[in-house]
């Protein structure tokens, strides 16, 4: 009994008793030990939940009745999160969770999703949610969050909802008795930013460092992924940043969809750790649908990706902007920093055999990045495309020599 995996279960018990007790019997069945939080704020349904509405109200500094007082859904929502996330953490220390699952419509998905995102990347979490099949980035964020479409209303059992927690609670089953906290590397790690117009550079300089002993993370920046790499830098045992692409750097700048937002880039810097930045993707924005993107950028370059996202030409003014805040970020480094910059295209939209091709705009972000870099920071100016073998090589062989 003691071995079983430990498990925690966010439902609510004033509007889905019925449904957290299948949940928690399907878990059971399924060979876990089970902690039941319930955050009910309309009232408190007496049994069953190993963590009570009372308990955590008063993690979060309030009592029900003060929380209930307050008569507004966003308001209680925000203290019991709080308190939600302090509890689960403080369980946690003191079991050892081997997983977290979750079930509600947006209300329940909003404070069972903050509590898993609390957590470090591994721990299986699974959201069983009327919210799954429409714009989820705001409840997965940059974690490792299963969520599963509810389909029908969590609102009762019926055929359809039966599958879906059974098999939800044994997918965290499943997943829970696999689960290790060991998630260390022997082998220095690098995290690398890329996208697949800068595949090719990322390839290289990935290859060549894992023949040289280091294991690589690679993180795709579609305005989240970057994101995800500075937590990573910031909560694991990084020892070098790669800094590849900074499209989501631009599109903060001029409001395109892959943004990183204001922080990009800032974990390495503010950490310490050796850090090496190239300009990849920033020849281009991301907009939407091609009429969209239209009206958004007028009088631009434009390359359709596909029906929803178009690549639109970024020029001279753009490129200034992207230095001038790479250089702000770069002036607070507590670790050493170098750039690398290619003269003959940033991306693979931006190359011979691309639709947004431009020779004469690489050496303008090479200048104005030389006149604002903070001294001490070298600048690599190089005579190749950034998709080119050699320039790939140079970099990796840069972090190799921040590692000996």
């Amino acid at each position: 009994m003691g071995d079983r995996p430990k498990v925690l279960m966010i439902v609510t018990t004033d509007t889905k008793a019925m449904e957290a007790g299948f949940i928690r019997q399907c878990l059971e069945d399924s060979g876990l030990k089970v902690y039941h939080m319930d955050p009910s704020v309309r009232e408190t349904v007496e049994g069953g939940a190993e963590i009570t509405p009372d308990r955590i109200a008063e993690a979060a500094g309030k009592t029900m009745p003060e929380i209930r007082s307050l008569n507004h859904e966003a308001k209680c929502l925000e203290i019991m999160t709080e308190g939600s996330v302090r509890c689960a953490q403080a369980l946690h220390r003191e079991v050892g969770l081997s997983g977290i699952i979750g079930a509600g419509g947006s209300l329940g998905t909003d404070l069972a999703t903050a509590v898993m995102r609390s957590f470090p990347f591994g721990l299986p979490k699974v959201m069983i949610s009327t919210m799954a099949s429409g714009m989820t980035r705001p409840f997965v964020g940059t974690k490792d969050i299963m969520m599963v479409p509810s389909i029908c209303d969590v609102a009762g059992l019926n055929a359809i909802t039966r599958l879906v927690f059974g098999n939800s609670a044994r997918a965290l089953a499943g997943m829970a008795r696999g689960y290790s906290r060991s998630h260390g590397s022997d082998k220095p790690v690098i995290a690398l930013s890329t996208l697949g117009t800068t595949e090719k550079c990322c390839s290289t300089i990935r290859e060549f460092l894992e023949k040289n002993g280091f294991e690589v993370m690679v993180f795709h920046t579609q305005g989240i992924g970057g994101v995800a790499m500075d937590e990573t830098i910031l909560e694991r045992d990084v020892s070098v940043a790669i800094n590849l692409s900074l499209i989501e750097v631009g599109d903060y700048l001029c409001q395109g969809l892959f943004s990183g937002g204001p922080d990009r880039c800032k974990a390495s810097l503010e950490k310490g750790i050796p850090t090496i930045f190239a300009p990849g993707n920033i020849d281009f924005m991301v907009g939407g649908p091609l009429e969209a993107a239209k009206v958004q950028f007028p009088g631009r370059r434009y390359h359709v990706h596909n029906p929803e996202l178009t690549a639109v030409r970024a020029e001279a003014e753009e490129f200034l902007q992207v230095a001038e805040h790479m250089a702000g970020l770069i002036r607070e480094a507590k670790g050493p920093v170098s750039f690398f910059v290619p003269l003959l295209g940033f991306s693979a939209h931006d190359s011979e055999q691309g639709e947004l091709h431009d020779l004469a705009l690489p050496p303008v972000f090479a200048e104005h990045l030389k006149k604002v870099l903070p001294g001490g920071v070298p600048l690599t100016v190089l005579p190749y495309h950034i998709n080119d073998e050699r320039f790939a090589v140079r970099i990796a062989e840069q972090a190799v020599e921040y590692l000996k």
